[in-house]
Parts: C-alpha cells; structure tokens; sequence
C-alpha cells in the first residue's frame, strides 16, 4: 500500500491512503489519523489500512479525492530518529580519488553513518530554504526505509524484518560548511539542514521483485533545473543493504519504530580508465559531478545550487509509472519563502 501525510495546519498533518495510480487518495479517518501511530501499532492498523488500500484501487473507497503532492507533508512529518548511511562506496572513492587520498579499508566492512536532525522535515514539494548561496547548496538523491522496533543486537537478516516503509529522500547538503564541521572530529551538523522526503511511503511489496534482501534495483531519476542529470541504478552498486545499515545501528542500541534509515547518495561507478573515464548514467549530487570534473580535468567547474534554481527526484517501475511520486522542489532565500 501507499500512505501520505495532507497538510492540515498541525505539526504531525493527517495521515491518507494513497491508490497505487498515486490518482486518488482517501483519508484514513476511522483507523489512524497519524503515521507514527500506524508504526506503533502496525499489526493491528496496517490490515485495516490494506483494506482502504484495495478498495481505493478497486474505485469502491466511498470518499475518495484527487490526491495532490503539493498538500503533502513528509510522510511521516518528524521521526524520533533519522540516520543517515554512505551505503554507496563508488561515492566515498570519488570524494577520496579527487583529493588524492586513499579509501580506509574499515570504509568496506563497517558503514559510515550520521544522526541528522528529525524534528523539522519539509514535504515534497516545499521549498529549500537556505540562509546564503554561498554556502554550497547541494541536492542529495536517496533511498530511505522506515522501521518498526528492531531490537539491539539484530543481526543484518533480523533487521530487514524491521522494515515497514520505504521512500526517496532529499538529503539536502551545504557543502561549503561541511570541512569546518568535519574538522572539529564531532560530524555533519549545520551542514544538514531540513531533509525532504517522496510524497508517498510504500510498503515492500509495491516493489515486487525489484526489493531483493534490502536493495531496490531500479533506477534513481534526478533532474536540475529540468535537466536530467542522473540516471542511478540504486541496486547492484549498494555495498551494505538496509539490513545490515540498521544492525549498524542496533550494535549498542535499539531501533524504535518510526526511525528513519537512509541510503546515502545513490552512485554508480564510471566506465573506462584515468582521464578518458566516463560516467554514463550521471550523478545523484552535485558535489560527485564535481568530483567527477576533478579527476578527469583537475579542477571542478560545475557550480552548486543557487536560488531559484529546482530539484526533481523520481523512481519508477518496470511499468514505468512512478512508485512515489516526485521529489520537486525551489531552492529559495529565507525572505522569499511562502
């Protein structure tokens, strides 16, 4: 099933079923009018849920709407934890090749991860709103799972049990702020402003066989400034899958649910050798392009985002519709924002 969050003047929205089509949405009025309270009590809500679910697509839901992602909030509007991961090390090697440094082999057996903020998402068509273009603004196309409670100790194989929800992220970054940040040895923080996430969150089986044991295997659509700038197999290049990125974090702790789970920047490695590489299927952020630029001419040239500049990140199916609807988003200054 597909769930949504409608804006309706309050911080945590109100929760719609949303048809497979992403044509028509239903409030969930009735069964739970709030996403954290269907992951609290899955087992119960999500049959009842399921049931909407089937008869909105059957054209049978007897209050059904327009659904509009324009009204949505993330859906789920603030989380009580939101980790990111760097499950894609083709990223990590071109950030570490284009300053000459070399890859610590921990990088491949243990994920790198961040806590980034949960309590001020914005939806998926809201704004980007950023103090100062000379920050470094920077899009970042992901993947991200919801969980219910994962114990502590959850080896790779329990925790993909723990999964409820998976959608696309807006990893919003700031990147000219990230080596100061970086240097204090204490990790990402100013530099990771608000996040957005897709319009819909679905549940595994809308992936059918494209979910293989904690991949999704399609492609990741991103577009600047109505340009398409990557086409990303999210799937074979993932060097940890969601399981083992949620062990990651059950090492010492637990996992309750409502946590959110990121992939880190969708990457997918170039073609050829030395200068003459080549990098087909594009890139997911903007600071990989620049990295890219780096290898092969010494120096980047591609600037970051500026205001008024958009933002559109997809992902469709084998039937080419899109699963969650798109990411769509302006990057604006924090007086012009609405």
């Amino acid at each position: 099933m597909k769930l949504a969050t409608y804006k309706d003047g309050s911080r945590d929205g109100q929760l719609v079923v949303v048809s497979r089509d992403l044509g028509l949405a239903h409030y969930a009025t009735g069964i739970a009018s709030r996403m954290q309270q269907v992951l609290d009590d899955w087992a119960f809500m999500a049959p009842q849920l399921q049931d909407l679910y089937q008869q909105l697509n059957t054209g049978k839901a007897p209050h059904a709407f327009a659904f509009n992602p324009e009204q949505c909030m993330a859906p789920l509007p603030r989380a009580y934890q939101w980790a990111d991961g760097s499950a894609y090390l083709n990223h990590v090697e071109l950030v570490r090749q284009a300053r000459n440094a070399e890859v610590p082999a921990t990088f491949y057996v243990d994920p790198l991860m961040y806590q980034g903020g949960s309590d001020d998402f914005i939806g998926p068509c809201d704004d980007v709103v950023v103090p100062s273009e000379a920050m470094g603004i920077d899009f970042e196309a992901e993947i991200a799972v919801v969980t219910t409670d994962v114990p502590m100790g959850s080896t790779p194989a329990q925790a993909l049990q723990g999964i409820r929800l998976v959608m696309l992220v807006n990893d919003v970054s700031l990147r000219n702020l990230i080596p100061a940040e970086l240097s204090k040895g204490f990790g990402f923080f100013q530099s990771k402003p608000a996040t957005a996430f897709s319009p819909v969150a679905v549940t595994l089986d809308e992936l059918g066989d494209a979910w293989d044991a904690g991949r999704v295997n399609l492609t990741l659509q991103s577009s600047w400034n109505g340009r398409k700038v990557g086409m990303c197999d999210a799937g074979p290049e993932m060097t940890f899958h969601f399981g083992q990125l949620i062990a990651h974090i059950c090492k010492t702790r637990n996992v309750r649910a409502g946590s959110i789970i990121g992939s880190g920047t969708v990457s997918n490695k170039g073609v050829g050798k030395g200068k003459n590489m080549e990098w087909p299927k594009g890139y997911s952020c903007i600071a990989e392009k620049r990295c890219i630029e780096t290898i092969q001419t010494g120096q980047p040239v591609t600037e970051f985002m500026k205001f008024g500049d958009t933002v559109r990140i997809e992902m469709k199916g084998r039937d080419g519709q899109s699963i969650f609807g798109a990411i769509d988003q302006t990057v604006v200054e924090p007086e012009s924002a609405a």
